[in-house]
């Protein structure tokens, strides 16, 4: 992984980077170039759907926060979005207990809206999973209002 000056913040209660969550998946998010993030994880048993395939929801998760999360890269135009679209392709089961890297890259971005992309690979670089989605920018008064200290949102000693 890059030095921790590139890695993103977490906070502490979401469900996919909630360093405080323990159902979550605690995922840390580094700014690898840019307009890109990654993170990797290996997923345990209790993540599971089928036995030894990541349940399809948790894969959906990932991808979500990870097209996001390329918005709020280190380039100067950090941006809190939500997902208004989400288009997931399901290549190849999602292994559990094996170490999977989590990718996501930054697409057009027109006015309030944005799009990108994201991919889980395995070990061996093919790609398992992928999504497309369209982002809608968080309404100012609503970031505003947001105490995000209290939400615990900084960057966390490794």
């Amino acid at each position: 992984m890059p030095d921790s000056s590139t890695l993103q913040p977490n906070s502490r209660h979401c469900f996919v980077c909630g360093l405080e969550n323990s159902a979550g998946l605690r995922l840390r998010f580094y700014n690898t170039a840019p307009g890109e993030v990654t993170a990797t994880f290996t997923a345990p048993e209790h993540f599971q759907g089928y036995p030894g395939v990541v349940h399809g929801g948790i894969v959906a998760a990932m991808l979500d926060e990870a097209l996001g999360r390329a918005h709020m890269g280190s380039d100067g135009n950090r941006r809190f979005m939500y997902t208004a679209k989400l288009e997931i392709r399901y290549r190849k089961n999602v292994p559990v207990g094996e170490l999977l890297q989590i990718v996501g890259r930054v697409g057009r971005t027109k006015g309030r809206t944005a799009e990108s992309q994201a991919f889980i690979l395995n070990a061996d670089g093919h790609v398992l999973a992928e999504a497309s989605g369209l982002l809608v920018d968080v309404p100012e008064n609503t970031l505003d209002s947001a105490n995000l200290e209290e939400l615990g949102w900084k960057v966390y000693a490794e």
